[in-house]
């Protein structure tokens, strides 16, 4: 990618029409998950039926994303750079089903183009979730999920629901088991979170979207193959599911060595009477991880010339991890969400991103005070940290798949996030965003970093 000076004054133009180039007549919107919402009108480009036997959906995602040259004492080979840059990623799926009884067949395929700024590299709470790791792989169209889905009703009573491309039922059993078999993503299903968990809509942080200690089982795109079952009650839910980790860290082709490579997930939900929802999470990943103390001792040793993780490899190394999730819905319109995290951070980080512990606050509001109830303002703050091991392995010049100045001063990445979404027209709308970055990539000799963003996104 060629890295080109931008001008701050056109990054800015640019979120301002997000604000302004808006129809002067606002346009109703409800809850995301509400069914009228799935129906209206004004949600989608095309409406879409509710009572047919097949769904067919998409979406369009451009980002456009830059920030300016910032303080920097060095740079490394996985570092933000310190220069100027712009970059614009683009995603687009496409979302297909079909239904009989309680059977649900869904398949989708999709594109992820465009880059990140610094390849995706230099800071743990990355700047775009829609950026793939990889830029080499390229836009090539993709297999995103492919999976069987069926509910079991465990009683007569039902219940409304939105139809949507994970699901294609209008109604539940207000008590089942959901079944799932094949290939998804874990977070499509896990660690969710109203305010919190659509870039797309709302926020564009890797760790504000996703609890950053979530070392959750995909390849470098974000999907697996695996199973998944839950159990949903009126008031608390229950879902677990085993899926395949990737051959190497950040790594496409995952491993079907299930003997020395798999992932445990188990989260529970509860939704007591009233506003408040809190998911408590745990996760193990068995695979052929490196082993951050052993890549010290050897280059301690003289063994290797520089710490590298990749040399001290073993099958069956095991990760874990636990996290917390609350979301609570004022009454006078805002919502506000947390998220914490922690993984035991011996071995290396191997499919989300390099953090070991984070915690996070943030919400959101509609536009109805302001006469605009389809746009949506929010704000974040997280903070992610390491291990000491895996602190020690950076400032002795070791590289993770993410980072690595040559040498670190850590501080804890602290991020906030705010953004605004005005709902143009239909399933149209835009965003501006803003991310101010301290400590990125955890060296308090770089930064802090203001990163903007302009979001164009289509559900049709």
């Amino acid at each position: 990618m060629t890295v080109r000076t931008v001008q701050w004054p056109w990054l800015w133009a640019a979120g301002l029409a997000a604000l302004l180039v808006v129809p002067t007549a606002a346009h109703a919107q409800g809850d995301p998950g509400s069914p009228e919402t799935a129906q209206a009108s004004d949600a989608t480009l095309f409406p879409h039926p509710t009572t047919t036997g097949w769904w067919l959906s998409g979406q369009l995602n451009l980002i456009l994303q830059a920030h300016g040259q910032f303080a920097s004492l060095y740079e490394g080979a996985h570092s933000l750079r310190a220069g100027a840059e712009h970059a614009l990623s683009r995603t687009w799926t496409i979302y297909t089903g079909v239904t009989r009884g309680r059977t649900d067949v869904l398949l989708d395929v999709e594109s992820a183009g465009g880059h990140g700024i610094s390849d995706a590299l230099g800071i743990a709470g990355f700047t775009n979730l829609d950026v793939v790791r990889n830029p080499d792989l390229g836009a090539t169209p993709y297999l995103a999920r492919l999976m069987v889905h069926h509910t079991f009703a465990l009683s007569p009573t039902m219940e409304p629901t939105t139809r949507g491309p994970l699901s294609l039922a209008n109604d539940q059993p207000v008590r089942r088991i959901e079944v799932r078999v094949g290939k998804f993503s874990l977070v499509d299903f896990f660690d969710t979170n109203g305010p919190g968990s659509d870039s797309h809509l709302q926020f564009l942080n890797w760790t504000a979207d996703n609890n950053g200690a979530f070392d959750y089982a995909a390849d470098t795109r974000g999907y697996t193959y695996g199973l998944f079952a839950e159990y949903d009650s009126p008031r608390w839910s229950l879902r677990g599911a085993e899926g395949l980790m990737p051959r190497v860290a950040n790594g496409i082709q995952l491993d079907w060595d299930v003997r020395h490579s798999h992932s445990e997930n188990l989260e529970l939900e509860l939704r007591p009477a009233g506003r408040l929802v809190t998911r408590l999470l745990g996760f193990v990943n068995h695979a052929n991880m490196g082993s951050y103390a052993a890549a010290i001792r050897a280059f301690e040793a003289g063994t290797d010339p520089t710490p590298t993780i990749e040399a001290h490899r073993q099958r069956g190394r095991r990760e874990w991890g636990l996290g917390a999730n609350v979301e609570y819905a004022l009454s006078s319109g805002p919502r506000l969400f947390g998220r914490a995290g922690w993984d035991d951070g011996h071995n290396e980080s191997f499919a989300y991103t390099e953090v070991n512990d984070t915690v996070e606050i943030g919400g959101d509001l509609a536009g109805d005070p302001w006469h605009r109830s389809s746009d949506r303002v929010g704000v974040a703050l997280a903070s992610n940290g390491l291990s000491a091991l895996h602190q020690d392995y950076l400032r002795l010049g070791g590289l993770g798949f993410l980072l690595g100045d040559g040498t670190l001063r850590y501080g804890r990445e602290t991020i906030i996030e705010g953004y605004y979404t005005a709902h143009l027209w239909r399933g149209v709308s835009l965003s501006a965003d803003a991310q101010q970055v301290w400590n990125p990539g955890y060296n308090r000799d770089r930064g802090p970093v203001l990163v903007g963003s302009a979001r164009l996104h289509v559900e049709f």
